[in-house]
């Protein structure tokens, strides 16, 4: 075996310098915790209600050149999405992409809201609608 200063072994040197936890009983239990703990998160999610009524696209469309882009879709549960962009000319050597488009859905309160919004040289430019559907 190698020898370190002092005539220690580079074996007895590393052993030296273990710190001791005891017996081992609290890291052996510490570790039982963990997978206990592990196992019970795995079994909480499987076991985690699913949504029995999945949404699905009714419709969706899209068109993508070197002018712009149009895009939308809709879907089961009312949500729905509809944008177009196109190049803009902002200033003599800068241009800059407008887009126009809405979106909407349904509130777990029962509420519809819709926002139409324009996103160009100017910002983010939102207007929200809310429906109140008969009851």
């Amino acid at each position: 075996m190698d020898s370190v200063d002092g005539g220690f072994s580079s074996h007895q040197f590393y052993m030296e310098k273990r710190p001791s936890y005891g017996n081992g009983t609290f890291t052996g239990c510490f570790r039982s915790v963990q997978v206990l703990c592990v196992f019970a998160l795995v079994a909480l999610a499987v076991t985690a209600p699913q949504d029995p009524n999945p949404a699905y696209i009714l419709k969706q469309d899209s068109d993508v050149n070197p002018e712009g882009y149009h895009f939308e879709f809709e879907t089961s549960d009312g949500i729905s999405r509809q944008e177009q962009g196109t190049l803009k000319q902002v200033s003599e050597d800068h241009k800059a992409i407008e887009v126009h488009g809405s979106y909407k859905y349904t509130a777990p309160d029962g509420l519809i809201y819709t926002v139409n919004f324009v996103a160009d040289e100017h910002g983010f430019q939102p207007q929200e609608h809310v429906e109140h559907p008969q009851q």
